[in-house]
């Protein structure tokens, strides 16, 4: 098997083991179990703390001390071991202290596995900006394939979910010792100092203004790339309570219907080199932010009939573009614009600012509002109401990053990716 080929297997189940129960992680906590808002946004929101420290840490072990294939392996083993405890879990409170301790294991994994591929890539002659987004795209594949196979398989709203990614995740995690070997890039000089000794460099590049700004636009746009995954099965799964909706396929296929948004990443994510060559990371991040309002936009006037499904599959549609121009071309950006020595470290900075930090506000400060101004007098969630404050914030950032972010557009140093 060639080497595209098992990174290819990599990216599929990176995203299988986490997709298995995302999406459907709200329904499971809103729906089944009666859980609040609030507690449900703390629950979600351990995706955000463990993207805070734990990327950043495992760069540094990966760019110092420990190939990082073997670092990979070993937190997917750890990760598909901690889910198979999920179905023992009875209460938010438990649950969340058992959901952090996966994603301690999981998030970091993100970045490793791009640092990994392009490592692997650039070892063998790749041409990364080329070779690595088809690759990625079975990670969206992966990801349909997990909700499909929750959904189809009756586990969106039990907790059989969990132990579907338990077992992807420790087949991964043994794969992951198959392959190629990833070293730490260089050893560490004695005459180091104890910020490069300690891997702390790739944190210089906050004094940078313009990488700065980057990090701190990636936080922004961060808090709100999990909100559809937290809420869209929920929201959709509640219009069951409403007589001329119950029997409704968009309500019984909710995660079928919502992996339009997965099937829509994959065709984004092989325009990447075009739209990034052609346009430059501010316009490419531009365009990501102003399809989030319309993400948002669209859901807020969906519903189960005909039109407003349509709005609902035009919202998942446009959710390629949102998802993939951010995460993929912010990623290709921290690759061009650091030094070899600190890539890893660099990834998982830009992990922690927006699945990190970014996604904790999402989540927190969204249970809580939510949770405060938009539940209806006879206990139902304003989803309407919910979903354009959303669109108004996604807008509201575009706009000052339209103002305030200064990146001219070079090709050739996009073009710099691949050697």
């Amino acid at each position: 098997m060639n080497i595209k080929s098992r990174l290819t297997i990599l990216s599929f189940l990176q995203f299988f083991v986490w997709g298995a129960w995302l999406i459907t992680i709200g329904t499971y906590c809103l729906n089944a179990k009666g859980w609040s808002f609030p507690e449900f946004g703390a629950i979600f929101s351990t995706l955000a703390i463990s993207s805070i420290f734990m990327p950043p840490l495992t760069g540094i072990i990966a760019d110092r001390w420990v190939n990082a294939e073997r670092l990979y392996g070993l937190l997917h083993i750890l990760y598909g071991v901690v889910l198979f405890y999920v179905p023992q879990v009875n209460d938010p409170d438990t649950l969340y202290y058992v959901i952090l301790a996966a994603m301690i294991c999981y998030m970091p994994t993100i970045s490793l596995s791009n640092s990994i591929s392009y490592t692997i890539l650039k070892n063998n002659h790749y041409d990364v900006i080329k070779a690595f987004p088809p690759i990625r795209v079975f990670g969206t594949i992966g990801f349909i394939a997990a909700l499909w196979t929750t959904n189809l398989s009756g586990s969106k709203a039990n907790s059989n979910q969990f132990l579907i990614g338990a077992v992807a995740a420790i087949l991964l995690g043994l794969y992951a010792f198959t392959l190629p070997k990833c070293p730490p890039p260089k050893a560490i000089s004695r005459n180091a100092s104890i910020i490069e000794q300690l891997g702390l460099s790739a944190f210089k590049l906050f004094a940078k203004y313009k990488m700065a700004l980057f990090f701190l636009f990636s936080m922004l746009l961060g808090a709100a790339l999990q909100l559809t995954n937290m809420y869209g099965d929920s929201f959709i799964t509640g219009f069951e309570r409403q007589p001329q909706y119950a029997d409704s396929y968009v309500v019984k296929y909710s995660t079928v219907i919502l992996s339009i948004s997965q099937i829509s990443e994959t065709v984004f994510i092989l325009t990447i080199p075009f739209f990034l060559k052609r346009f430059g990371i501010k316009k490419v991040m531009l365009f990501s932010m102003l399809a989030w309002v319309l993400r948002f936009g669209l859901f807020a006037y969906g519903d189960p009939s005909l039109f407003g499904t349509s709005l609902i599959i035009l919202s998942c549609i446009v959710y390629g573009m949102a998802f993939d121009f951010f995460n993929i071309s912010g990623s290709l950006f921290i690759e061009t614009n650091t030094d070899s020595g600190i890539r890893a470290s660099a990834q998982g900075l830009f992990m922690m600012m927006t699945n990190g930090i970014g996604a904790w506000m999402g989540s927190t400060i969204s249970g809580y509002v939510i949770g405060k101004y938009f539940i209806l007098p006879n206990g139902d969630s304003d989803w309407h109401g919910i979903w354009l404050c959303f669109a108004i914030y996604a807008l509201v950032v575009a706009v000052f990053f339209t103002i305030l972010f200064k990146h001219k557009h070079d090709p050739k140093a996009v073009e710099a990716v691949q050697h």
